[in-house]
């Protein structure tokens, strides 16, 4: 048996299969689950939801990982070919336990995952994940008798149930790209129903993602779907993940929103009528939110908070904030708008409504906010052992320049954030992100200058001068 310990990442399982964890690895960590579920729940057999991805191998993986929780006395349901959203949402129409949804979400082939929760629309946080890593890795394992049964056509049931809610009355022309994810089967649906005039994009489900990895933060994903906006006349273009949990936005010109942008503009829509609320964003997001005018005249307030799923739904849910909002494209909607989980197709459903209620096209809505200079997420490769350690000596190294007056691009760090790394921020309200990637080897880096490209790139110099100083980076995915 095969299980690499550094597979358990914060909130998310991940390994490379049989890399790093063969298929009876994968029934050991169901036993770690189904011990987990019982302990938390407290009933000896509970009622677990699991569904899987478009990966070639990821049925079998779910099938492994049933029989394991099968054997701790868990009762599962399967739900069959699924989004994330999908299983969340069969967790609150069924009534289950706890869920376990089998992906590697937009990570290259060859990866495997598990996305699990036990308390409704939320995920394994970073405490829970540590708990099961010690369960399983040291066989501390209850035995039951479980069950299995198959849980048929859920995926219409989840499909209407966003279909009834949001019809809308114009007729909006969107260019729908799933990166020949698991998201084909289900967003083109799902936005038609609405009232969409849909284009579909690599919809086709192929799980060795012959043109681009399904990531709607991929430059080459982005630029492939803002071409299909401009040869089709379209009024917006949405990119899903694999997973379907994110989405990614290019406007009626051809040019990409950045995620935390939309999470701005739809935040201001809610302020109007939802008075004095609270949203959460991750650190990776725009500077904007924290005195935009109209939030601050709606009285709403906003909190920066870790980057991840699992970190901002908890937020979220603990706040009692209205939605969270993070720039890889993971939106959160609270009730009573939402269940609190993230849903990319529900995210692109609420820009609907956003050009729905509004005479104006996307590129004209997105003008209402001041002007930034933004990068996409790079991320330089950092070995797993390693990023901690390296995301600490930039802390120390950017507090000394603070402390010491030091200028970056000519001007003085104003602010330092270190809930996830640490993003400092100078006196025009421009800023720098270095924090460790919670699910691959890498490190994360992001830059957001208020006043030119220029100075953009200019501070992520300043970064990638400091990270070269470490020796311990390799290259980036993709570079400004």
């Amino acid at each position: 048996m095969k299980i690499n310990p550094n597979g358990f990442r914060e909130y998310d399982a991940r390994w490379i299969f049989e890399k790093d964890i063969d298929i009876e690895g994968i029934t050991c960590l169901g036993k770690g689950l189904g011990t987990q579920i019982i302990n938390h729940t407290n009933k000896n057999n509970p009622r677990v939801i699991v569904g899987h991805d478009y990966r070639s191998y990821s049925e079998k993986i779910k099938e492994a990982l049933s029989q394991g929780l099968i054997s701790t006395g868990c009762q599962v349901e399967d739900v069959g070919l699924s989004l994330s959203p999908m299983v969340y949402f069969a967790q609150f129409n069924l009534i289950s336990d706890a869920i376990a949804m089998v992906t590697a979400s937009h990570n290259e082939n060859g990866w495997t995952g598990v996305k699990m929760g036990i308390k409704k629309g939320l995920t394994h946080a970073p405490e829970e994940m540590s708990e099961l890593k010690d369960i399983t890795l040291k066989n501390k394992f209850k035995n039951g008798k479980g069950s299995i049964k198959k849980i048929k056509n859920f995926k219409n049931i989840y499909i209407q149930d966003l279909i009834k809610k949001n019809k809308i009355n114009k007729k909006i022309k969107a260019v729908v790209a799933c990166g020949n994810g698991t998201a084909g089967v289900f967003a083109p649906e799902i936005l038609k129903g609405i009232g969409c005039e849909v284009i579909e994009l690599d919809c086709e489900l192929d799980w060795s993602f012959p043109k681009y990895n399904p990531n709607p933060e991929d430059l080459e994903m982005l630029h492939a779907i803002a071409k299909a906006v401009k040869d089709n006349g379209a009024d917006i273009g949405f990119g899903f993940d694999g997973d379907g949990d994110r989405c990614g936005v290019i406007d009626n010109q051809g040019n990409e929103i950045y995620s935390d942008k939309i999470g701005l503009l739809i935040a201001r829509n809610l302020s109007k009528t939802y008075k004095n609320s609270k949203f959460v964003v991750d650190v990776k997001s725009t500077g904007l939110f924290e005195n935009d005018k109209e939030l601050v005249a709606n009285n709403c307030k906003t909190i920066y908070w870790k980057t991840g799923h699992s970190h901002i739904k908890r937020k979220v849910n603990n706040e009692k904030a209205l939605a969270g909002f993070e720039k890889s494209g993971h939106f959160f909607f609270n009730k009573p708008l939402g269940y609190g989980y993230d849903d990319g197709i529900n995210s692109s459903i609420q820009v609907c409504h956003l050009l729905n209620n509004q005479s104006k096209k996307m590129s004209e809505i997105i003008k209402e906010l001041p002007l930034t200079y933004q990068s996409p997420t790079m991320a330089p490769y950092c070995k797993d052992e390693e990023k901690y350690e390296v995301v600490k000596k930039m802390i120390d190294e950017i507090l000394k320049l603070k402390n010491s007056g030091a200028k970056i691009n000519n001007q003085t760090i104003t602010e330092v954030l270190t809930v996830n790394g640490i993003r400092f921020s100078l006196e025009d309200g421009s800023w720098g992100l270095i924090r460790a990637s919670s699910n691959k080897p890498s490190l994360v880096v992001v830059t957001e200058s208020t006043s030119s490209d220029k100075s953009k790139k200019d501070i992520f110099k300043f970064i990638d001068n400091l990270l070269q100083k470490t020796g311990k980076i390799g290259e980036y995915d993709q570079k400004i």
